[in-house]
């Protein structure tokens, strides 16, 4: 079958549902480098509550027949974590010029189809019809060269960002915490912003 993207708003039917699919997705892909992600329902829920209450947030979901194989999600930066808007603030934007790109994961057998990039076009049109935003942004965990989980085989993801346009920012950082697949606790991770102007 092909992939189907449909672009899903908080008015939209099927918008919680959807919520919901991001949950499992993020679980299911973020368990790969470098996010190594030991992720539950539970706190997926907690996490993405923002998704559902936020004013011009928008999911992208990209269908293979009735099965959602990848999402990309996002909202304005003032509907996020203060862990997302303090450093924006701290180091000189005006956070309500900002779109945030909560996460765009897509399936390891779908990869390689140009989905990812249509994924990011399609939120970078929605947040231009919103209007007001100047940038638009996303993170991503920043792993010690000798991490012991570390993928050799895995492809660095940075230089497909600087080929969309996006640019890292030193010093523009925040972190988040959750158990790694090898931990027994929760740890701090470093989190890099990178940054396109709309």
């Amino acid at each position: 079958m092909s992939v189907v993207l449909s672009v899903l708003t908080p008015e939209s039917p099927g918008f919680t549902e959807a919520v919901e699919q991001v949950a499992a997705l993020r679980i299911a892909v973020f368990r790969e480098w470098p996010y190594l992600y030991d992720g539950t329902l539970e706190f997926e829920r907690w996490y993405i509550a923002k998704l559902s209450e936020a004013e011009g947030a928008i999911i992208v979901a990209a269908k293979d027949g009735a099965a959602v194989i990848g999402v990309s999600t996002g909202m304005p930066l003032l509907s996020e974590h203060e862990e997302l808007i303090g450093p924006f603030s701290e180091y000189g934007f005006d956070p309500a010029e900002v779109f945030y790109g909560a996460e765009t994961v897509t399936l390891p057998e779908y990869r390689g189809r140009g989905l990812y990039r249509e994924f990011l076009e399609r939120r970078r049109e929605h947040a231009r019809r919103l209007g007001g935003f100047r940038w638009e942004t996303f993170c991503g965990v920043v792993r010690p060269a000798d991490h012991p989980l570390r993928d050799h085989a895995a492809r660095p993801v940075e230089a497909v960002w600087e080929r969309l346009g996006y640019r890292r920012i030193e010093g523009l950082t925040t972190g988040f915490s959750w158990k790694d697949l090898d931990q027994e606790e929760q740890s701090e991770k470093p989190m890099q912003f990178w940054v396109r102007e709309l």
